[in-house]
């Protein structure tokens, strides 16, 4: 297992989109802290990277290197392992080499620039983000043996986690405003790891007054340490619940 680990690792560290989105990172993050006066204001201009792209690159990339690595994987089944630990070595090459990315690119700035609770969060968001979003990419991929349907119900999730998913909420808070609906927003926000990261964030940069009385109630429940542990807790099980059903679906399927 190891020694998988080990050449998908060191195959991802060489691949040039790897390395291009590094420097893109890199370059962004240095520019922005650098423009701005106020690291907190960096912070803001970086949330949206960390956000969108983040997750999209982590998504995307995986789900086309699992499809384009399918002759090696079969190898890899055709030999003494067990799938479990081909598809658990796969995962960790591919979390390791984007982990790596982002902590590079956006990481080491922030330590540079903004080392802060809230620079800890936005770093801490990133990689449990670069997480999940590679776990999602191989439950869909192991799920979908079509390359082209499976990167399109990649970027299909993306577009729902970050932007539609957003949008049924406002309209859940247009059609509901008379009614006190604002704890229910909390419950909601953990259907979508991108808002919980967002929600986070923003909370570290006292910005949670310009969302009203919503904000206090996201205050008052992130800002215990009942709801950071919860909070953690349920990041953890949007890595880990796609991993275990494309884990459960590699085991059973008919290469």
């Amino acid at each position: 297992m190891n020694k998988v680990i080990r050449y998908v690792l060191a195959d991802l560290l060489r691949n040039k989109t790897i390395i291009c989105y590094t420097i893109l990172l890199f370059a962004l993050s240095i520019s922005v802290y650098s423009m701005e006066d106020n690291y907190e204001k960096g912070l803001i201009s970086l949330l949206n990277i960390v956000l969108f792209v983040v997750p999209l690159m982590s998504i995307v990339f995986s789900s086309i290197y699992l499809y384009n690595s399918s002759e090696f994987i079969n190898l890899l089944v055709s030999q003494p392992l067990k799938r479990t630990n081909i598809w658990l070595s796969l995962f960790a090459g591919l979390t390791g080499a984007l982990s790596l990315s982002f902590f590079i690119g956006v990481g080491v700035p922030t330590l540079m620039y903004a080392f802060s609770n809230s620079g800890l969060i936005l770093i801490g968001c990133g990689l449990l983000l670069s997480l999940i979003f590679v776990s999602i990419a191989m439950w869909t991929s192991v799920l979908i043996r079509d390359k082209s349907k499976g990167i399109g119900l990649a970027i299909l999730l993306w577009l729902y986690f970050g932007l539609l998913f957003d949008a049924l909420v406002l309209f859940l808070l247009f059609q509901f405003s008379d009614y006190p609906i604002e704890n229910m927003m909390v419950a909601l926000s953990m259907f979508n790891p991108i808002d919980i990261s967002r929600i986070l964030i923003l909370l570290q940069l006292d910005l949670s007054a310009m969302m009203g009385y919503t904000g206090a109630i996201f205050r008052d429940f992130f800002g215990t340490g009942l709801g950071m542990g919860i909070t953690l807790g349920v990041m953890l099980l949007w890595c880990l619940i796609p991993l275990w059903l494309s884990v459960r679906h590699f085991r059973k399927k008919d290469l």
